[in-house]
């Protein structure tokens, strides 16, 4: 199994927007083959110290995977492209982190 944290980045005020885009794809990422994970999460304000400021534009996607091969297939999949596609102009950067249980 592997764990994949994606910080997706957006243009001022789009996260709305983007979370829509991001909820119907949902259900067509949990049904490809290998998908164990996935889903939207954003900052809540909180009192520990460790935070750090909250990130109004920014969306951290939590991802599991059976293994890399499906993580790279998910990656390709025509609805991925699509989407990537309604939410370019939304988008500012995006950061992966692919890790794997120690």
């Amino acid at each position: 199994m592997i764990h994949v944290l994606a910080t997706i980045e957006l243009t001022p005020g789009s996260r709305a927007a983007f979370l829509q885009e991001f909820a119907s794809l949902v259900p067509l990422v949990r049904a490809e083959d290998g998908c164990l994970e996935y889903g939207a999460a954003v900052d809540i304000p909180t009192l520990l110290p460790a935070q750090g400021p909250v990130r109004e534009n920014a969306v951290m996607v939590v991802e599991k995977w059976r293994d890399l091969a499906a993580l790279e297939a998910h990656l390709m999949a025509p609805h991925m492209l699509t989407y990537r596609g309604r939410v370019k102009q939304m988008v500012t950067s995006t950061q992966l982190q692919v890790l794997e249980p120690a």
